[in-house]
């Protein structure tokens, strides 16, 4: 007898209740996948706003999708979510303090981060390897956080650089293996 579910996963599985894995312990083991970090920026009042994240992935080529998620907690997000097109800035690997203002909680973000204004009005950093333009499509929410999706409108990229990368909590840089 088939036990699974039309979407792969088991019907039996999905009943069992959920095991407490600690939240430290969780979290240390998510740090062992090697991400990138995205600044996502945009402008709510024409007023710069910003956040970085690592929880960005591409959804599908067509429609062309991508989705990052926010933690219900963010005070950023609920700015950033007004403004009508959005930047998902892949930063590079020299892009370090970029990342820091924008993780922070307060000050001003962009005090020392160079960006400009897309022809759609999304905000870009300078700099960044590669970036995309976005519109928000849906949020669905998902645990302590929403899952962002949006539709990419416009893409370029700069420079053939490498990417910020992060891993057990520490920025580091990708070196391919030749």
């Amino acid at each position: 007898m088939n036990t699974r579910a039309t979407r792969g996963v088991s019907s039996t599985r999905l009943a069992n209740p959920p095991v407490d894995l600690g939240a430290r312990r969780l979290r240390d083991l998510f740090g062992r996948f090697t991400t990138g970090v995205v600044a996502i920026t945009g402008f709510a009042d024409d007023v710069p706003v910003g956040m970085a994240v690592n929880s960005f992935t591409s959804v599908s080529l067509d429609p062309p999708l991508v989705a990052f998620c926010v933690a219900h907690t963010s005070t950023t997000w609920p700015k950033l979510r007004t403004a009508p097109r959005l930047g998902l800035n892949i930063l590079g690997e020299g892009q370090r303090h970029v990342c820091a203002r924008l993780a922070a909680r307060s000050g001003d973000k962009f005090a020392d981060v160079a960006f400009r204004r897309s022809a759609g009005g999304a905000l870009i950093v300078d700099g960044t390897p590669a970036w995309l333009e976005v519109s928000v499509v849906a949020e669905h929410p998902a645990g302590d956080h929403d899952i962002v999706v949006a539709r990419v409108d416009h893409l370029d990229h700069a420079h053939d650089g490498g990417p910020l990368v992060f891993y057990r909590g520490a920025y580091g840089r990708f070196q391919p293996v030749v």
